[in-house]
């Protein structure tokens, strides 16, 4: 083999490797999900935390689901469904204008 055609060989598998990597990363990041797959997580995660609005969908980098739903009192919950919609778990926040400690700023209302 040439010296020209190995330099070539090496360039194309370092992107190729490269390539890979960035797939490795998640092909699925932050994408939201659109039609009957997004029907059924929101319904899945909606059941799961009662009444709300769904604010964003997204497929997540190990074949499940995330919805995120706003509840009555503000808060939000991100809950996390495997590939068959079921509840893997879920992360509430404090709710509108509060700190970590659950304090309300001042004026928040």
């Amino acid at each position: 083999m040439s010296k020209p055609l190995a330099v070539i060989g090496v360039v194309a598998a370092v992107v190729f490797v490269a390539a890979g990597l960035g797939i490795a990363d998640g092909p699925y990041d932050d994408r939201p999900l659109t039609g009957a797959v997004r029907d059924r997580a929101t319904r899945a995660a909606l059941q799961h935390v009662g009444a709300g609005t769904v604010t964003g969908t997204e497929a997540d980098d190990e074949d499940g689901y995330e919805v995120e739903v706003r509840l009555e009192d503000g808060s939000q919950v991100e809950v996390e469904l495997d590939g068959n919609l079921n509840v893997v778990s879920d992360e509430r926040d404090d709710g509108p204008d509060t700190d970590d400690d659950g304090y309300e700023e001042p004026g928040a209302n």
